[in-house]
């Protein structure tokens, strides 16, 4: 057994999660990418603590991401919208200024998955994935197949390592 496979299997299996839907549009109505987020990861084993919609406003998502990692309860925030380059999507800047470690890799993976799917259109997805405190920090499109694609492909099978990781005691 490799390191990995032995991280994961010493990871916490109840692992609690903030869905966030950012967006100008949307209401608890017409949104699909929260419900799924949160259908996704309820079938997998995971909790979901909070659910909320959210405009797309920097204050606003900042204040969310403050709210979120200052709670013991919340292991992991997840945000779907925003990331794209219209002058309204503001959610990377958001989630970027506030992070204590950038996880690189989630959005590099994110578009490389998506890149086969879509092609280059993935240039203009900007997910962002870190941490603020012990809060694991993922932002991803909000289209269905973006949440789908993360989900499945990045974060239901890795999400609980990521929390094992941030828990870690010196």
């Amino acid at each position: 057994m490799n390191a990995v496979e032995e991280h994961r299997l010493t990871s916490p299996q109840q692992v609690s999660c903030f869905v966030v839907t950012v967006s100008d549009t949307r209401t608890v109505d017409t949104d699909e990418s929260g419900p799924l987020m949160r259908t996704m990861l309820e079938q997998s084993g995971y909790h979901v603590v909070d659910y909320r919609i959210v405009q797309d406003d920097y204050e606003l998502i900042r204040e969310l991401i403050h709210e979120a990692s200052s709670n013991p309860e919340v292991h992991a925030l997840l945000l779907s919208g925003g990331t794209g380059i219209s002058s309204r999507d503001c959610t990377y800047e958001a989630v970027s200024s506030l992070l204590d470690k950038e996880l690189t890799g989630f959005g590099e993976i994110f578009r490389l998955l998506s890149y086969e799917e879509i092609g280059p259109a993935a240039i203009l997805s900007r997910a962002i994935g870190g941490t603020v405190g012990r809060t694991a920090v993922f932002s991803m499109p909000g289209s269905r197949n973006a949440v789908r694609l993360a989900m499945d492909k990045i974060l239901l099978p890795e999400l609980r390592h990521v929390v094992r990781e941030l828990n870690k005691q010196p």
